[in-house]
């Protein structure tokens, strides 16, 4: 952390930043960067065994990790509860509102929305009732509206809506509109649209368990095209955003563009597995959804392949990062380098046993 955001902080008389969702894969990184300079921070949680994951991360990058997690203030929240949020956020200075559910699973709309939606609003009501606070929102490239084919998304494409869209792309583009709204009212915020995010962090969800899937013997591969990111540099972002001038914009954070394929074969060759070599087509992707319903109407479990992510597997989609690289001046890592370092930390979890 630079010498200069610990003297503004200093001079900002020690107020206090909160991150929610301080257990996920970007809040817990966040967090690491946050305590390792020295910054109050306050972080949500949703359940006790959560912090664990933390913690491991933090031992990633430090020889003291406990250090860093004690400096912390953690707190038990609810994001669809209101009264909850209020208390967190009783004299924050700053807001990363990071907390978010990650599913595409239809039958879980609800939750969803309440979750990202409900608690998206909460946290900007509190940042007005209160004036002052500043905010950054993570939202996702899944709530950017479409491009014409073969061109490049940008900030400028809004999210209009479509039969194939997830329901998470449906959540984030109505969290945005309450951080829009908010703007509209007074509210100092900025908002960033990762991509997919490479990282080490719980590799039974999210992004790390494509590396758990592929130590495991995935086959199949998709011809589809999206892009990714390390989670280093999208907190570096966030963090350079909230210590600017910057406010009521949107940004794309994003290093590459790259195929399913190119990247299972890097992720392959890190971990010292045969790559994924069957191509899933249109066809076998919604087969293999249907299966997916099956199971998960027969046991209960959450959906890994809905309708939504079998269409946008074969998708080629393409971000673009010049507005935050104009704006900053920072750059990205390769998204070759951001694997082979999450893939040498998977690899030392297997040795130690965590997996």
């Amino acid at each position: 952390m630079n010498w200069y955001i610990r003297f503004y902080y200093l001079y900002r008389h020690f107020k206090m930043i909160l991150v929610t969702g301080g257990t996920g894969l970007l809040g817990a990184h966040l967090l690491y960067e946050l305590s390792l300079g020295g910054l109050p921070v306050r972080a949500t949680y949703r359940t006790e065994g959560r912090l664990k994951i933390t913690r491991r991360i933090f031992s990633y990058y430090s020889e003291t990790p406990d250090q860093l997690f004690d400096r912390i203030e953690w707190c038990q929240a609810d994001m669809t509860d209101p009264l909850s949020i209020t208390k967190v956020m009783n004299g924050v200075d700053q807001v990363y509102h990071t907390a978010a559910s990650v599913s595409f699973d239809p039958s879980l709309k609800k939750s969803i929305i309440a979750t990202n939606v409900k608690g998206t609003e909460a946290i900007v009501n509190q940042c007005l009732e209160q004036g002052n606070i500043r905010l950054c929102f993570v939202s996702s490239t899944a709530a950017l509206g479409d491009a014409p084919p073969g061109e490049m998304k940008n900030e400028g494409y809004i999210w209009k809506g479509r039969k194939s869209g997830s329901v998470y792309s449906l959540s984030k583009f109505k969290s945005e509109m309450e951080v829009w709204r908010g703007i509209a009212e007074g509210l100092n915020a900025v908002i960033v649209n990762p991509s997919v995010i490479i990282g080490p962090g719980d590799w039974k969800k999210g992004s790390p368990n494509i590396f758990l899937r592929i130590w495991k013997g995935m086959q199949f591969y998709a011809n589809g095209i999206t892009g990714y990111v390390d989670v280093m540099d999208v907190v570096k972002v966030m963090t350079a955003l909230m210590n600017s001038a910057i406010q009521g914009e949107r940004f794309i954070i994003s290093s590459e563009n790259l195929t399913y394929r190119e990247v299972f074969t890097a992720i392959a060759g890190a971990l010292h597995k045969h790559p994924p070599s069957i191509h899933a087509g249109r066809i076998l992707t919604r087969f293999a959804s249907r299966l997916d319903w099956l199971r998960s109407f027969l046991t209960g479990w959450e959906r890994q392949l809905s309708r939504e992510m079998a269409s946008a597997s074969s998708e080629k989609v393409y971000f673009s990062n010049d507005k935050i690289i104009k704006q900053t001046g920072l750059h990205f890592k390769p998204v070759e380098q951001s694997i082979q370092v999450t893939a040498r930390i998977f690899l030392n979890d297997i040795k130690a046993g965590v997996i």
